[in-house]
């Protein structure tokens, strides 16, 4: 087989069944580049079909002949555009590849040279196409227009046209249009796309909102901090957008050494057939060893060195939840030497639940009456700690008693009547008016240092007890940390938008000393970049919007799948679709092997390359013979590249995990 320099290929877009419902979809076929990889593929193995048929030469050769302008003729428009520049672009160097192996009768070689070049072109193309849309749905988050206040009322104005020390009205349910700090008002913010807080924040005057952010129940005035372009969502997408242009400094060093090896090639390729035509050599014999040379010296063989090793690797992963989009990720995942996680939806499932239920010993309640009272009291309320008290009492089988007279205090909790009596639940400010030492009685035994939510319950104005609720730990966290450790020899870091309280709570958890909370996202960008100053290759782990810039500046990126936002999933390189945290490490460890058979494979394929390239010049070496020692070493190096594929090879990087 003859082969082209190989390009560096973009991320692969994720299957569409693992896609957050909403998000918007590039569809293949409308990419031109997809259309012509398609028709190209579709004219080979009709060539192909033909020529096992034993048709006539002419009949493949039509379709065949299809094969190399669907599929080359973009790439060799654009190498010649490059060669104007005095740049020899391995496009073109593909297609005189191809050329040649038709010259001498290889032209279903040179067809499959073709199709190959025009797909990885298709799947580069796509994924920039949905990484764009997934930095433009970003986008969306902030709300078109906003609700100004003026000395005559209000108005309605875009965005986009909002000016520092504006006052907006954020009304209960909307989006807060810009960054900015709380005038007046009390309500809840869920801002969780930003700071990765799994539960929703109060805001009292002089807090501070970002925009994008969604309201709760209460109505805010907030005064305009930020220009609108500058807001942190905006930084967000501008974070994203840069880290993707950079290339990273093994990406330069590999195209830097295409770009020699292209014109290395040609120039020994023209000399191999110059010099004995020169000295009178005949010019079949010139051409068919300048020929021979540009099969020999193709680097087909060191291509498929690389890729059947980190392909397999990928393809192992995928079946046991964990998907790699590129062999480029899957090269750069055996690379790291530091770990950064995320907490909420990383570490934890970024949901709460009821852990401890405190009644009062003189409340004349027990536990399940005390979780009955408080859901029967919550269950028309939508917050999230509403719902995993009604959670809590389903999963308990305990009946609930409908209420009346709800009512909801943002920041405060809620009240209602719940059989005669007038119930009310909510943090230590719900509890005010009522016997502080007994809310406090009822705290202590929780562990208020511990890093959970609080919930007080009083009836008629008497406290009767206590709850905590806490975001629960991902099953397998302290294994997948341990493991973690294992392979890189240090402890991964922390990297949170929580408070530090609940980060130091997760972290006691899962053994990790290095904490770093209260980040927001262009901080844990940052932090990523400064270990990776030191000279580190980090691997960060995360599954919010807030963590995108995180995961695009790292060495190499892995997101959470089942919740995972759109933006993360399309900057990870790498997805955990089943949640599972221990598969982290496990895949890390595949693509270590991985890089080790890549070792490998090269130093079989550059013997073998170097042996054939010297026996054609020294001496002469058959057509024949040598397409058998590039093809044998080819299918050697394949070979071995695909013993990845066992299933073996998981389960050992999933033991040394364990």
């Amino acid at each position: 087989m003859v082969a082209a320099v190989s390009t560096t290929l973009a991320p692969a877009p994720l299957p569409s069944t693992e896609v957050p419902a909403g998000r918007r979809r590039t569809r293949v076929l409308a990419l031109p580049e997809a259309r012509w990889a398609l028709a190209s593929l579709v004219a080979f193995l009709a060539g192909l079909a033909l020529d096992l048929g034993g048709a006539p030469g002419w009949a493949s050769g039509v379709p065949f002949a299809l094969a190399y302008v669907c599929g080359g003729w973009e790439p060799a428009l654009e190498g010649l555009r490059a060669l104007r520049g005095k740049t020899l672009d391995v496009d073109l160097l593909m297609i005189v590849a191809a050329l040649g192996a038709a010259a001498i009768g290889q032209v279903l070689d040179g067809a499959l040279l073709i199709v190959i070049f025009a797909t990885s072109g298709a799947l580069e193309a796509l994924a920039t196409a949905r990484t764009a849309d997934s930095v433009r749905g970003l986008l969306d988050l902030a709300p078109a227009t906003a609700t100004r206040l003026t000395g005559t009322g209000e108005e309605s104005v875009p965005t986009a046209d909002l000016a520092l020390g504006d006052v907006l009205l954020v009304r209960p349910g909307e989006r807060i249009g810009a960054d900015g700090t709380v005038l007046d008002g009390v309500s809840e913010a869920d801002q969780a796309t930003i700071t990765g807080e799994p539960l929703p924040v109060v805001k009292r005057p002089g807090d501070e909102v970002f925009a994008g952010t969604l309201n709760g129940t209460g109505v805010l005035r907030v005064r305009v901090g930020r220009d609108p372009a500058d807001s942190v969502i905006a930084r967000i997408v501008a974070l994203v957008e840069e880290a993707s242009r950079t290339k990273a400094p093994t990406q330069l060093f590999i195209e830097k050494i295409e770009q020699r090896y292209a014109v290395g090639v040609v120039a020994a390729t023209l000399a191999v057939f110059g010099i004995p035509l020169a000295f009178g050599e005949n010019l079949t014999d010139a051409l068919l060893r300048a020929m021979t040379f540009m099969i020999v010296a193709s680097p087909c063989a060191i291509v498929l060195a690389t890729m059947p090793p980190l392909l397999s690797a990928i393809a192992n992963a995928g079946r046991h939840g964990v998907l790699v989009k590129s062999a480029v990720a899957m090269e750069r995942l055996g690379e790291i030497d530091t770990t950064a996680l995320d907490k909420t939806g990383t570490l934890t499932e970024g949901t709460p639940e009821v852990t401890a239920v405190r009644p009062l010993p003189d409340s004349g309640l027990d536990e399940d009456a005390l979780v009955a009272l408080t859901a029967s009291a919550e269950h028309a309320s939508e917050h999230p700690l509403a719902r995993a008290v009604v959670a809590a009492a389903r999963a308990r089988a305990l009946p609930l008693t409908p209420a009346t007279d709800f009512s909801a205090t943002p920041g405060r909790g809620v009240t209602a009547t719940v059989a005669g009596h007038v119930v009310t639940v909510g943090r230590a400010e719900a509890a005010a008016g009522a016997d502080r030492r007994a809310v406090e009685k009822a705290e202590r035994p929780l562990g208020p240092d511990g890093g959970e939510t609080l919930v007080h319950v009083t009836r008629d104005g008497v406290p009767v007890g206590t709850l905590a609720l806490t975001d629960r730990l991902r099953p397998g966290a302290a294994v997948a940390a341990a493991g973690l450790t294992d392979l890189t020899g240090t402890a991964p870091v922390l990297l949170t938008g929580d408070n530090a309280r609940a980060a130091a709570r997760v972290a006691d958890a899962t053994g990790l000393t290095d904490v770093r909370a209260g980040l927001l996202p262009e901080d844990k960008a940052h932090a990523v970049r400064d270990l990776q100053d030191a000279g580190r290759k980090v691997l960060f782990v995360g599954d919010g919007v807030n963590d995108a810039p995180a995961l695009a500046a790292a060495h190499a990126g892995i997101a959470m799948g089942r919740a995972g936002s759109d933006l993360a999933l399309e900057t990870a390189d790498a997805v955990v679709v089943r949640d599972e945290l221990a598969t982290v490490p496990a895949v890390v460890r595949l693509s270590r092997t991985a890089r080790r058979l890549v070792v490998q494979n090269l130093v079989v394929a550059g013997t073998a390359i170097t042996v054939l390239v010297l026996w054609d010049l020294i001496g002469h070496l058959p057509l024949p013979l040598g397409v058998a020692g590039h093809e044998g070493s080819t299918v050697l190096v394949g070979l071995n590249g695909l013993r990845l594929l066992r299933e073996s090879a998981w389960r050992t990087g999933a033991a040394q995990t364990g």
